[in-house]
């Protein structure tokens, strides 16, 4: 039998994270107006921090299931982040197209990466 629960906490959590992406997305796209999308690069770098804290905490079972693939999957984005990029290109701004796609990517390993090893560090 499934426990319902879980999963319940997954789309309530979830529900959470898309909120917590709309508005870090948007604090950051106030405070720094530019074409190039700093609020998903932020929130996308920070969602990948905390990934990597849980792992490094060793979090598992329905505690990462509803933290993991429940809060962060909400909270970050892939598909804004292509089609940010898709829309740069559209619009002619192929540096920061490049920049789009290769930054996130790389700094986006960088901060699981050091998440990871904080996280690991506290325990």
């Amino acid at each position: 039998m499934i426990d319902a629960l879980p999963w319940i906490g997954v789309g309530a959590l979830g529900a959470l994270g898309a909120l917590g992406r709309f508005t870090l997305d948007g604090a950051v796209s106030a405070r720094w107006p530019s074409d190039f999308p700093f609020g998903t690069l932020a929130v996308n770098l920070s969602g990948g921090a905390a990934l990597g804290a849980l792992t490094g905490l060793g979090v598992g079972g329905d505690a990462l299931l509803m933290l993991g693939t429940g809060f962060l999957g909400g909270y970050t984005t892939f598909s804004t982040w292509m089609v940010e990029a898709q829309r740069l290109g559209e619009d002619g701004e192929w540096r920061l197209m490049w920049l789009n796609l290769t930054v996130p990517m790389v700094a986006g390993l960088a901060a699981t990466g050091l998440g990871w090893i904080v996280g690991a560090g506290l325990t």
